[in-house]
């Protein structure tokens, strides 16, 4: 019995940036994946960061243009630690954690993986409670914001990002042009095949700005007056909702999100504004374009 395969393409060992390109067109962007995960995400071996005891290591991208992230969940987790008073020290190498994501914490050599995940291990490390002040029903709705904001309204920000409008990649991604290509091709496919299994990715492009719409408008209506989402004093939520509304205000400049919050919602911009000066008093130092604001 003969044993048979189908022969593999094998690409020249030596190619120019243009021969790359043409590869990776051919083979259907594998080329693409596999060039931005050793690039950009860089998930090989771990160098071993040596972090003053009881300090936390936060891992995350590097800093954003007009805020301190490019993704809501460093914000959001980054936002939390300050608030929370927590000692740590900012790892920007772009290392992803072994479950692909960002960010990700180390703590006394414990490893923590997933933003909302971090935050409840030091909280049960530390003995945190931001939410001490708030009652089992205002607890529960402070949940259902947050789950709305972070697995609904984040995948109408990824999409508007990543697949329908790329003209801000460039600000928010300051490599060069053949690296922006692969990582936006990769990234890019891989937003619409997990908002499609996710099942907002099955709707039309104004279907989805209008579920947008209708979570924004809710978050500024529970909002309402008051300076916090839950009351006079802030708690772990408004963490995760500065982390994405933050990035609509800031990194998303002429989007139908950003439009939204200044022409009608003015009160989570006011929020935004708020946590800002509340938490981030060295704002200007953790963006890397300090000389342009984007409050008004």
């Amino acid at each position: 019995m003969c044993k048979c395969g189908r022969q593999r393409i094998q690409p020249p060992k030596k190619m120019e940036r243009e021969e790359v390109l043409s590869w990776a067109l051919k083979i259907g962007g594998a080329l693409a994946v596999v060039a931005t995960m050793y690039t950009f995400m860089r998930r090989g071996k771990r160098v071993k960061r040596i972090a003053p005891k009881d300090t936390v290591v936060l891992y995350q991208i590097g800093r954003g243009p007009y805020a301190p992230s490019i993704s809501p969940f460093p914000l959001k987790l980054e936002t939390y630690l300050r608030m929370a008073k927590i000692p740590y020290e900012n790892d920007q190498s772009g290392k992803f954690s072994s479950k692909g994501k960002t960010p990700w914490i180390e703590y006394n050599g414990q490893i923590v993986e997933d933003s909302q995940f971090c935050i409840e291990y030091l909280n049960d490390k530390l003995g945190i409670d931001l939410n001490a002040h708030l009652n089992a029903e205002q607890k529960a709705v402070a949940r259902a914001l947050q789950k709305m904001t972070e697995e609904n309204l984040y995948w109408t920000l990824a999409l508007q990002r990543w697949v329908w409008d790329q003209s801000l990649l460039p600000v928010l991604l300051p490599v060069s042009p053949f690296k922006r290509y692969l990582i936006t091709r990769a990234v890019s496919g891989g937003v619409v095949r997990a908002a499609h299994g996710h099942g907002i990715g099955r709707h039309t492009k104004a279907e989805i700005m209008q579920i947008m719409e209708q979570d924004v408008r809710a978050l500024s209506d529970f909002l309402g007056k008051k300076p916090f989402m839950m009351g006079e004093h802030p708690s772990e939520v408004d963490c995760a909702i500065f982390g994405m509304v933050g990035q609509m205000l800031w990194h998303m400049e002429g989007s139908p999100h950003q439009k939204l919050l200044k022409e009608e919602l003015s009160n989570l911009v006011d929020f935004c504004v708020r946590m800002k000066e509340w938490y981030w008093p060295d704002w200007d130092k953790c963006i890397t374009k300090p000389d342009k604001t984007k409050d008004d």
